[in-house]
């Protein structure tokens, strides 16, 4: 391989890797914590009163857990609509429904 190509293939797996690191950068900056959307016990960290970090949510879409979703989708996640028909929807700020007693 002479010297043309080396520097050719140095500079195309530099590029990649620079590539690489910019799309775990963009990933880890387009997340956002979305309330009243997990299900029991799937919740990323801090679910309120009563639990203690991950996967400690006691029931499903507890308005206190949070899940780290895509920015900009939490209010567009379908959710079934609550026992008295009121429609229920993610919320970017902890809500006061379904909190287990």
């Amino acid at each position: 391989m002479n010297s043309t190509n080396k520097t050719l293939l140095a500079t195309a797996v530099a590029t990649a890797l620079v590539g690489l690191g910019a799309a775990g950068v963009a990933n880890a900056q387009a997340q956002e914590k979305c309330y009243g959307v997990s299900m029991a016990g799937e919740n990323d960290c801090a679910a309120g009163p009563g639990t203690t970090c991950a996967g400690t949510s006691k029931v499903d879409y507890q308005g206190n857990s949070w899940t780290l979703v895509d920015a900009g989708t939490c209010a567009e996640i379908e959710l079934p609509a609550m026992a008295d028909g009121t429609a229920r929807m993610g919320s970017l700020e902890p809500l006061d429904r379904d909190i287990p007693s």
